[in-house]
This record gives structure tokens, sequence and C-alpha cells, in this order.
């Protein structure tokens, strides 16, 4: 089969987790490299002597089958539009547009021109995950009660980043959270309200919040969470999820799958440990953020003619329900979601 050749546009830190899973997949031929910022470009195309290195990606529109974009959040829809009306196939790293105008434009010229949009949501195909769903869909364990979602880091940048800036399109909820709210509706189908709070104390370096706190309702009767912030110190969880069943609860830190049912009834006489687990999955590959799983999908949907799971349509729901929430917050109400419905 003929490879598909791929053009990596931002070749900043993030740009960097996505050159380690093109590497892993034989499929894809890395053919591009651009940023404005040359040095960083000819950085990442140190191991690929064959791909070309500029800062215009209007320069590599002839080079490539199909984009992997990476770029200041503002720069999306542009770009995009540009490689999808040259009938090229795009990879959008998320948010998918910093507006909603933006998205469902965006959508409409990829339909129109007939190439594949997808967003960059790598933890809808990480193996943890994917096996955390396997496990609650076979309904070994019950009904879902609630999923915790936990981030945990300290993304600082000195002024003037274009992270600081209103470039990014929101805060820490909208930027990093569209990740978990799309997870959550993953695994909980459609949501019907939510609230968010969220603060700049402990990152003044943000324009809007850089730690919040969202909780949902959703339409199965089950609960979600998600608590994140850019300003932590130091961590305890980092990152973790937590899915409490009406059999146990199953929790995955990204490098294993534990699951604890110390169930009162078994023991009727003497203490209950509640933090007893037992490890019933492990990651082979070593923990990060595992793109190659995404970008696979992401080929296997150009060669076959399939929808992506993480569409353009798909993505921009997550996106939504953040839109109404910072809006309920405002407002001081909880956010109606109940015309938000997931595939």
């Amino acid at each position: 089969m003929k490879k598909i050749r791929l053009g990596i546009i931002g070749c900043g830190l993030m740009m960097k987790s996505h050159i380690a899973g093109i590497g892993a997949i034989d499929d894809v031929e890395l053919t591009a490299c651009v940023d404005i910022i040359l040095d960083h470009a000819k950085e990442l195309a140190e191991d690929y002597p064959n791909a070309k290195v500029c800062t215009d990606w209007k320069d590599i529109v002839d080079d490539v089958d199909a984009v992997l974009i990476a770029l200041p959040h503002d720069l999306h829809y542009e770009c995009g539009v540009f490689f999808a009306r040259h009938k090229k196939h795009v990879l959008m790293e998320k948010p998918l547009c910093n507006t909603e105008e933006e998205c469902k434009s965006l959508i409409d010229i990829c339909d129109e021109e007939g190439v594949v949009l997808m967003c960059a949501y790598p933890l809808r195909y990480r193996p943890g995950i994917l096996k955390m769903k396997e496990l609650v869909d076979s309904g070994e364990f019950g009904k879902i009660m609630q999923i915790s979602l936990w981030t945990e880091q300290l993304t600082k940048m000195p002024e003037g980043h274009w992270l600081t800036t209103a470039r990014l399109g929101g805060g820490q909820f909208f930027s990093h959270g569209c990740h978990y709210v799309d997870l959550l509706m993953f695994f909980l189908g459609n949501p019907v309200q939510g609230t968010h709070f969220g603060t700049r104390i402990g990152t003044p370096w943000l324009r809007k919040e850089g730690t919040s706190i969202a909780s949902f309702k959703f339409e199965n009767g089950a609960l979600g969470y998600h608590g994140a912030t850019w300003g932590s110190r130091g961590t305890h969880l980092a990152w973790n999820m937590q899915i409490i069943t009406e059999k146990g609860l199953l929790e995955y830190d990204r490098t294993r799958i534990k699951l604890y049912n110390q169930n009162r009834e078994h023991i009727p006489n003497g203490p209950v440990d509640m933090q007893k687990y037992e490890v019933i999955w492990e990651d082979a590959i070593a923990s990060g953020k595992q793109t190659q799983f995404e970008i696979e999908h992401f080929v296997d949907c150009i060669v076959n003619g399939k929808k992506p799971n993480t569409d353009g349509r798909e993505a921009m729901k997550s996106l939504q329900v953040i839109w109404k929430m910072y809006d309920a917050e405002k407002a001081g109400v909880i956010a109606d979601l109940t015309d938000i419905k997931v595939r």
C-alpha cells in the first residue's frame, strides 16, 4: 500500500509527542515539517532526512496527502480550511476551533471537499481507556454510578506566550478540559445538566481560569466529575480516572487498571479494607500520550473511507458543552445540556 504522506504544522511541545507516534506507524511517511521558527522544524525533522522543512504551511501543499495541525488555537480554522480546499485530510489538535461558527464552517468545508477531518483526542484511542470501556460495557460490574477524572499539572508560560493570551480561546477547561468532557460522554452518553467553577488563583499568567471543577448529570442517571489545574506545584493523582459502579471501583492511572471491590456483605465480621485492590490490566507500552493510536485511526479512515470516532461533529460536542457551561457560570445557573447528543 502506498504510504500516506503526512505533514506536521507547528513544531512546538505538543508536536514532540506526536512525532514519536508517527514513527511507530508503517503506513505513514513524514514528508514535511513546518514551523514559524525554522530551527524547531529542523529539530523535529532530524530523523526524517527526506522531509521538507519550511516556515510557511502553504509551501508544502504539493508534498502531502494529509496534515497534522498543532498551531495556536486561533489559527486552526485558517490552516484547516486551506488544506481542506486543497483536498488534503486534516488531523487537528484540540480544540477543533475557537468558536462554534468556525467549527461548523470547517466541518462543512471538509464535507464539501470530501476529506477526512478528525480531532486529536488521543485518550479515546489509548488501550487503557478502551479496556476500561470494554469492562464497563460488559455489564460485569453493574451500572455506572459516577466517573471522576483528575488532571493536576503545572503549565506555566512566560508573559506574551500565546497560551497566556486570548488566542487560547478560553481557560484551562476549554483548552484541556475538552479531552475529559469528550471522555465522559464517550462512557456515559448524553449529558443533561452541568456546572462549572473556575479560578485564576495560582495561575495569574492565564487570562481565564487555570483551575476548575466541572460536574455533570447524564441521561442515564450517572454523574460525572472533572477536577483540573494548570497551577499544581505538586501532585498526588497527576492523572487519574475512577469509575464507581454498583459492584466495585475501577481505577486507571495511565499505566494499569485496578479493581476495588471489598463488598461488606461478603465479610460479616471484622474490618473491611476498602483500599485493597487487584491489578486486572497493565499497559504493555510505556506511559506517555500514546498518539500513535489516534494517528493509526486517522490513516485507517483515509485509506478505507471510514468516519473517525472523533470527527469534526463529535469533537465539537465537547466544546458546545463547555461553552454552555461557561455561559451558565456567568449567569449563576445550571447549564441545560439536553440538546447535545452523542453518537
